[in-house]
């Protein structure tokens, strides 16, 4: 876990997180895990990821991560869902700056299908996913349910690499009240592995963007 990374690691961390972050003023509505979560994407030069419940949050529309947020903070106030909101939209700035994050997301089939707010919320997040992934730094594909069961069965990660390469690459794995930061060799490879075999069973970016739109036309 994260207590155990090497010296380089840690002190890469503690400097990308400690800094004058944009995310610190927002810790009053931040589980106490995220915002090392955030640090650390914010240091990433790439990011490989798997979504089973709904769209990563690098690719969500205002409205659709509204929508997300709203059902996932039980009693919260509407001011603190919009502060949850701002958060997600300026993570997302790192997908359109200059040396902008590389993304690659797979996208389980039943994330289009499981409703966030309204229709018109839906189909403007799906039309947002295609739009999106035309982008040179995103790499979007689908798992489809034809494709069956997979290795990935335990749920949503994510894999953060940094640009020096000396850092090891971090997976993130988000729980109900915590979150593991994994960075031992032993682990990573095991997440790459079923990443892999992810990628090689997903549909292309062109038959994902297929389906995207035959899912807009059913809605």
């Amino acid at each position: 876990m994260l207590r155990d990374r090497t010296p380089a690691f840690r002190a890469r961390a503690v400097r990308s997180i400690a800094s004058a972050g944009w995310w610190h003023r927002y810790s009053d509505v931040l589980p106490s895990w995220y915002p090392t979560y955030i640090g650390l994407e914010n240091a990433a030069s790439l990011i490989r990821a798997y979504e089973v419940q709904f769209v990563h949050g690098l690719l969500q529309t205002e409205a659709y991560a509204r929508a997300v947020l709203g059902s996932g903070m039980g009693a919260a106030s509407e001011a603190d869902i919009e502060r949850r909101v701002a958060v997600r939209l300026e993570r997302q700035q790192r997908l359109i700056t200059e040396n902008a994050l590389q993304v690659h997301v797979v996208l389980d089939e039943s994330v289009l299908r499981r409703p966030y707010g309204d229709r018109d919320v839906m189909r403007d997040q799906l039309h947002h996913l295609i739009a999106i992934s035309e982008l040179e730094n995103v790499w979007l594909q689908i798992m489809p349910f034809s494709a069956g069961g997979h290795s990935s069965g335990a749920g949503p990660f994510a894999i953060l690499r940094f640009p020096e390469p000396d850092l090891p690459d971090v997976v993130y794995v988000e729980q109900l009240t915590s979150a593991l930061y994994l960075e031992k060799p032993w682990d990573v490879e095991q997440y790459e592995m079923a990443l892999w075999e992810l990628l090689e069973n997903s549909l292309t970016p062109e038959k994902s963007r297929d389906l995207l739109r035959t899912q807009i036309q059913l809605l």
